[in-house]
């Protein structure tokens, strides 16, 4: 098999792994088995130990310039620490179809503090763009199922927003180092210091977790979350980038959300509503407008 067909076949795993990854997060706290934040604690926890032992198995010598360390932590702090709390935090509060959908928001926002921080140019495609993203995360946000009684699906979704805002911020933090170090170097490192920054905040709910409650099921749930969605998610698509690039490599983020929706409405019950329908049309044709260019045009 050619590498560039290997390198498609895993940006397209990596999508279906973060989509199951999302009703399997769901599942577990729908039934009781673990919180939020000892779910984060364990997903990266294992994580760290399993890219730890891939290290001893295929080693990178290069060492970390002390002048890096900071950029690491910052790295580790928004990419890990607090891009999982709030993640896992919201996904329980809300859908897994909105928060596929809001996820997608991620690339829209890139642009969007590029342009603050990076001082990019913003064309008419990308403002554009930006109006449009902005416009289906406010029908996602304030849709009438997110006000049903008890339900606090609306602050799930204000999570969902505020972490792929500090992933936004991860990932230009983050472009220097993938010019001075192997990637998956990089993911060892963060996910390390990330985890101990994370304990803190979710050692309390880790320390109630009842183990013995756990049915077949559950367990293969949190494999799932651990092994596929959280390990192999972030190796292959480090391996796709790698081989295709990431323009290539980001535009397989089309096809989560419609592995995402699928995987909900069979497993968990959600509904696809005309509301969910017509904040997609908007954040799809958003990403797709803030990445175009004018030379395209």
């Amino acid at each position: 098999m050619k590498p560039t067909t290997k390198a498609h076949l895993a940006l397209l795993g990596t999508n279906v792994f973060f989509a199951i990854n999302l009703s399997a997060i769901k599942f577990i706290v729908n039934e009781g088995f673990a919180k939020p934040f000892a779910i984060n604690i364990i997903r990266v926890g294992l994580t760290t130990v399993l890219l730890w032992i891939l290290f001893i198995f295929k080693p990178v010598k290069s060492l970390i310039n002390k002048k890096d360390l900071g950029r690491f932590s910052l790295c580790a702090l928004t990419g890990v620490a607090v891009n999982q709390l709030l993640f896992v935090k919201g996904l329980s509060l809300t859908f897994s179809i909105h928060a596929a959908l809001l996820m997608l928001t991620t690339p829209i926002l890139i642009v969007m503090i590029a342009a603050w921080i990076l001082k990019e140019r913003l064309n008419k495609f990308k403002i554009s763009g930006l109006v449009l993203g902005i416009t289906g995360a406010v029908i996602l946000v304030t849709s009438k199922e997110n006000f049903g009684e008890g339900s606090k699906a609306y602050l799930g979704d204000l999570l969902i927003i505020s972490n792929a805002i500090a992933y936004t911020f991860y990932f230009i933090l983050v472009k220097p180092l993938m010019k001075s170090y192997d990637p998956i170097l990089i993911i060892r490192v963060i996910f390390t210091i990330g985890f101990f920054m994370m304990l803190p905040f979710c050692w309390q709910e880790f320390n109630e977790v009842s183990w013995d409650t756990f049915t077949p099921l559950a367990w293969t749930n949190l494999g799932l979350v651990v092994i596929t969605g959280t390990f192999l998610a972030y190796l292959f698509n480090v391996y796709g980038i790698k081989i295709l690039g990431a323009s290539i490599a980001g535009s397989y983020i089309y096809s989560q959300p419609i592995f995402a929706a699928a995987i909900a409405i069979s497993f968990l019950g959600e509904s696809l509503t005309a509301t969910k329908l017509a904040a997609a049309a908007c954040i799809f044709l958003g990403l797709y407008l803030s990445n175009k260019t004018l030379k395209n045009a």
